[in-house]
C-alpha cells in the first residue's frame, strides 16, 4: 500500500479529449424523448454505475472513471465537482446516462434520497437483482434486441427485478 495520494482525476482534460468523448458516446442507448433513460452499455460496477477507461497513458490521464459523472463534466464541466459535490440520478438508474436526470449534489442528500426510496415496491432501487444486477439486465437485454425491440427488451428486463409485478415511477 502506498503512501502517496491519488492524483484528482483530470476531469477537464478528459472531457476535452476527442477520443474519451467518442469511446464514452458509443456506449450509450439513447432512450426516446428527452424523459427516457440513456442506458450504458460498457462495464458496470457493483454499484450499477457505468465505467469507463477515460483518457490517454500517453498524456498521463487514463482513468477508469464513472461513466456518469463523465457525462456531466462533458455536459456541465467540472467545476461544480471541485467542491465534493456529486452526481446523483433523480431516476435512480445507477447506468443512466441522461443528462436530464442527473443533479450535482451532496454525497449526504444522495444517501439520504437511498435510504428512502429503496424500500419502495416495485422501485428502481429495490429490484432483487441490486443496482449491478439490475443495469447488467438492461445492458444485456439492449444488447440482444432486435433492431426496433429494444423498448421492449428494457420493459421486460426492467419487469424481470421486480417479481411480484409491482411498478413505481421514478418520485422525481
Amino acid at each position: 500500500m502506498s503512501d502517496q495520494p491519488t492524483p484528482a482525476v483530470p476531469w477537464d482534460r478528459l472531457a476535452a479529449d476527442p477520443a474519451t468523448v467518442a469511446r464514452y458516446e458509443a456506449k450509450v442507448y439513447r432512450g426516446p424523448g428527452p424523459t427516457a433513460c440513456h442506458w450504458w452499455l460498457g462495464a458496470i460496477s457493483d454499484s450499477g454505475h457505468g465505467k469507463l477507461r477515460a483518457g490517454s497513458r500517453p498524456a498521463g490521464t487514463s482513468r477508469v472513471v464513472s461513466a456518469h459523472v463523465l457525462g456531466f463534466v462533458i455536459r456541465h464541466g467540472a467545476a461544480v465537482l471541485r467542491n465534493g459535490a456529486v452526481v446523483r440520478h433523480t431516476c435512480d438508474e445507477g447506468s443512466c446516462q441522461n443528462p436530464n436526470h442527473w443533479l450535482a449534489g451532496e454525497r449526504l442528500q444522495n444517501i439520504v434520497d437511498y435510504t428512502a426510496r429503496r424500500g419502495l415496491t416495485g422501485h428502481a432501487l429495490a429490484d432483487v437483482r441490486g443496482a449491478a444486477g439490475r443495469a447488467v439486465a438492461v445492458r444485456d437485454a439492449i444488447l440482444a434486441a432486435r433492431p426496433g425491440a429494444e423498448a421492449a427488451a428494457i420493459a421486460a428486463a426492467l419487469a424481470a427485478g421486480h417479481p411480484s409485478g409491482e411498478h413505481q415511477d421514478a418520485l422525481w
